[in-house]
């Protein structure tokens, strides 16, 4: 059984979110409040099975440098309370851009369907990145072309280095290409 013994503001506040945009959509039918419960569960989706991978690539990632959120050492419920907590909150702020760039202005007004496509080329472009940028720190660590930071070479022994910089690699670039692809998307749907 996963207990949650940590981070409980961000379940908290995960939860109480996601309960408004419930009942927004099912009393207010607002348009805008679609695109972020898509967003949002577009983020959680991708962060998910993109940790469902990198669990397996490195569980210290999970067990040695994250918070011990999960009284376990399952990878699939560590990647899946982490898929979950580390990624809603980026896709209600993309969400949140998304909607004012479809529903803003005098313009005609996206739907939640409009940007489906969008979404999934961003989700797809974010994985792709991940998968290179990890391979990248997997061979340079191998090599010794980059090493670890003290903070992990003090807590990880060396053969473990390079799955772990493959792990901290593809999760930066999820979140960078995510971020800045995000603000790409909400400019293009704005102009569209």
């Amino acid at each position: 059984m996963v207990v949650f013994i940590g981070c409980t503001l961000y379940f908290e506040l995960s939860v109480k979110i996601s309960a408004l945009i419930a009942a927004a959509l099912a009393f207010g039918r607002s348009e805008s409040l679609k695109i972020c419960f898509v967003s949002i569960v577009a983020t959680i989706l991708y962060g998910v099975i993109h940790d469902q991978i990198t669990v397996r690539v490195c569980l210290e990632y999970f067990t040695v440098f994250h918070p011990p959120v999960f009284v376990t050492q399952s990878p699939t419920l560590l990647a899946f309370g982490w898929g979950v907590i580390a990624t809603w909150w980026m896709g209600a702020f993309l969400g949140v851009l998304l909607a004012i760039a479809a529903r803003a202005g005098s313009r005609p007004k996206l739907s939640v369907v409009n940007l489906f496509k969008p979404i999934g080329k961003l989700l797809v472009v974010m994985a792709g990145c991940a998968l290179l940028a990890g391979f990248s720190g997997f061979v340079l660590a191998r090599q010794g072309a980059v090493v670890p930071p003290q903070w992990v070479s003090d807590n990880l022994p060396p053969a473990a280095h390079p799955r772990f910089m493959a792990d901290w690699w593809a999760h930066i670039a999820s979140y960078a290409v995510g971020f800045i692809g995000g603000i790409i998307l909400s400019v293009l749907q704005y102009r569209r």
